[in-house]
């Protein structure tokens, strides 16, 4: 999950204080400097928003409730092995894997919940989608690409490109209103 992924997950949770990061040291043993771990991507409700050089779970008194990791040739053992068993030992509650290149998963989206302190596979619904209970959302294959979107709505979640594609129509259109009621204006003016 990079940086503009995480703050579109951010703005489309209906709380005020909530924590997204990427790539970023989570320590989870206080005193042990050594016990880590880097998710590509993860998410912390009821959290202080503000930014941070790493996240002590002792000092938040909190642990992610939902973690992402997008596994490769290089991550793939650490992504299906050890995150996991690292991610329902410190109490994350929803663990999703994705492989961008369908090379190394089967399927090549997963995700798990934490039940009895261990991790179930999350069954795909008829459609093949994922839900995300702690962020009520819902993950998806589109054409190979990740597709998040609002369980309640089914909205997409927007990236920067789209929400500025977006906000660049509506100028455009109002625009178009404005002009044709000018030219409106004019024509009184002119009788």
């Amino acid at each position: 999950m990079d940086f503009e992924t995480a703050r579109y997950v951010e703005t489309a949770l209906p709380r005020s204080e909530v924590y997204v990061a990427s790539d970023l040291l989570l320590y989870y043993q206080e005193g042990v400097p050594r016990d880590f771990v880097v998710p590509d991507g993860f998410v912390v409700l009821d959290c202080d928003p503000r930014l941070r050089r790493f996240f002590k779970t002792w000092e938040e008194q909190r642990v992610p409730n939902v973690a992402f990791e997008f596994t490769s040739a290089s991550t793939r053992r650490r992504d299906e092995v050890f995150k996991p068993q690292i991610y329902a030992e410190i109490g994350v509650s929803e663990y999703f894997i994705f492989d961008p290149h369908g090379e190394y998963l089967t399927p090549q989206l997963q995700g798990n919940r934490l039940v009895g302190g261990r991790y179930a596979r999350i069954a795909p619904d008829a459609r093949g989608r994922l839900l995300c209970e702690q962020l009520g959302l819902t993950l998806e294959l589109s054409q190979g690409d990740l597709l998040i979107r609002d369980a309640g709505t089914e909205q997409p979640l927007l990236t920067a490109a789209d929400e500025s594609e977006r906000r660049a129509a509506e100028l455009a259109e109002r625009n178009r209103a404005l002009e044709a009621e000018l030219a409106k204006l004019r024509e009184k003016l002119q009788e």
